[in-house]
């Protein structure tokens, strides 16, 4: 069983091309690896022939005996076998039969009504599914690196080596949040094993990709490295490394070699129309899976610091209506309830520019930057506030998994104030028939520049250049400061969706 899984955009600019990011793996997203001495020699693997194409064939030889395919067994949910196809019980079936029915007895015999007992709702055979992908061993005493997506929800694992010997494993750990998952083989024997790269690729670098595409077994692609640092939306810690050998569902968790036989990445997601190769895969960095891979091998688990902010980029336009010199840093949409953040005095509004004096350039580096401490770790962090620095001492918490919440966006209501520069259309909470501070949009312009930043009717204005809001008189007195003040463009802290974000809108000083 072969699946694929889509990469959501985290970004509207890039949904056209995230929304052929699939996975590679039979179950998920991303792709990992470990690190580990290796047994290659292979400075002068690969020799240019001008009159012949390049040659990989010594690569290839040193390093696929550490490649392997991971086959994972998945229960499925037992289900009730109920004769009219649904998930009504016997009684329930029995009692919607006329009296004096032929089948009464036959339910009466056979788990119905006065059999419930012994034999109530039959369960039907336990089901199993079949999910595969790749892996590679980074010890000669079995360790081996695949995917969380892989191996998720998996009971039993083998792992088939080139020659087609098989072997079961057991899951050490893994790690959701990059997709990496460390498996052990038990077996007495010494594996060949690879390593990662000390160095990232350069874009221009050919790579060799070596995997299980589509089940088919040890197959090997080779391609350059396109690109650096992509962020697909995949997650907080996006930093891929792109290339462009041919890379197919089922090469989830398989490395990517340099031309010395190092590891520079795990393959791990595609961007395809069709789910098949187009040329652009994506595969995780050999430092963030090095990093990861050791954690899990120590305890079974990753642990992060967590700041517990809602951040997003500070945009130019953000930038100016601040008073920053250029966008940089991650502006703090919301401090989360109970968080370190929280206790610290950080609050919505303040941009994060450094952590202990390390430059945050934008969400990306705050989270991996966060990340990377213990928890307890006391940090200063650099905020801009009302026009000038700060720094706030903070005592990490511990990540957890984040909880998912689903909301339902209102309606607006009858009485309305129109804001026709910015294309909104604004009314109280209570008017909307809501609880809570704020001011609701009651409609929006199409052409807009609100309808422009993706405000949507039924979004909840909480406070206009840093003053809060309850009513549209409020809105129109902070934009009346702004203007003022100089402003170019207005920060708006919106609500959507339960979740919180910045908006800047331009300022109409004509």
């Amino acid at each position: 069983m072969q699946n694929s899984r889509s990469v959501s955009p985290l970004r509207s600019r890039r949904a056209k091309l995230l929304a052929g990011v699939v996975a590679l793996g039979a179950a998920g997203l991303l792709t990992a690896q470990t690190i580990v001495p290796s047994q290659l020699a292979l400075a002068d693997a690969v020799r240019v022939d001008t009159a012949a194409p390049l040659d990989f064939s010594h690569v290839v030889s040193a390093v696929s005996p550490a490649v392997v395919s991971v086959q994972v067994k998945q229960a499925a949910e037992p289900r009730m076998m109920n004769f009219d196809g649904g998930n009504d019980s016997f009684e329930d079936f029995f009692k919607g039969l006329p009296d004096g029915h032929p089948f009464q007895r036959f339910f009466r015999d056979f788990g119905g009504k006065g059999g419930e007992q012994q034999h109530n709702q039959r369960r039907a055979p336990r089901q199993y599914g079949i999910s595969q992908g790749s892996g590679f061993f980074i010890s000669d005493d079995g360790y081996l690196v695949t995917n969380h997506h892989v191996i998720e929800n998996g009971t039993e694992f083998t792992v088939i080596d080139r020659d087609g010997k098989e072997y079961d494993a057991k899951l050490i750990g893994a790690d959701k949040r990059t997709d990496l998952a460390l498996l052990k083989v038990d077996s007495g024997d010494k594996f060949t094993y690879v390593e990662f790269a000390k160095e990232a690729p350069q874009v221009g670098e050919w790579t060799v990709a070596i995997g299980n595409p589509f089940g088919l077994g040890g197959s090997v692609t080779a391609g350059i490295v396109s690109a650096r640092g992509r962020d697909i939306g995949a997650g907080p810690y996006d930093d891929f490394i792109q290339i462009d050998a041919p890379v197919n569902r089922g090469n989830s968790g398989g490395p990517a070699f340099n031309m010395h036989g190092e590891v520079i990445g795990v393959n791990a997601a595609i961007f395809s129309p069709s789910g098949g190769n187009v040329g652009i895969a994506f595969a995780i960095p050999a430092s963030t899976a090095q990093d990861v891979i050791m954690e899990l091998k120590d305890d079974g688990t990753v642990v992060r610091g967590w700041l517990g902010v809602q951040i997003q980029n500070v945009t130019d336009d953000i930038a100016e209506s601040l008073g920053l010199d250029e966008a940089r840093g991650a502006i703090v949409a919301e401090a989360q309830e109970n968080s370190p953040a929280q206790k610290a005095g950080l609050r919505s509004g303040d941009t994060i520019l450094a952590v202990d004096g390390t430059e945050v350039k934008g969400p990306r580096e705050l989270s991996k930057i966060i990340a990377a401490y213990e928890p307890d770790s006391n940090v200063d962090i650099t905020v801009w506030r009302d026009g000038q620095k700060e720094d706030v001492t903070v005592t990490l918490g511990r990540l957890q998994e984040p909880d998912q919440v689903a909301a339902v966006q209102p309606e607006a209501a009858e009485s309305k104030t129109s804001l026709d520069d910015l294309g909104l259309v604004l009314t109280t909470k209570a008017e909307a028939g809501m609880e809570g501070d704020g001011v609701v949009i009651a409609e929006i312009d199409p052409d807009s520049p609100a309808a422009e930043k993706r405000l949507n009717t039924g979004d909840v204005i909480l406070e206009v250049a840093g003053m809060k809001v309850n009513s549209p008189s409020d809105v129109l007195k902070a934009l009346e400061k702004a203007e003022k003040d100089g402003r170019k463009a207005v920060l708006f802290r919106v609500e959507s969706n339960n979740n919180t974000r910045f908006v800047a809108l331009p300022m109409n000083l004509a």
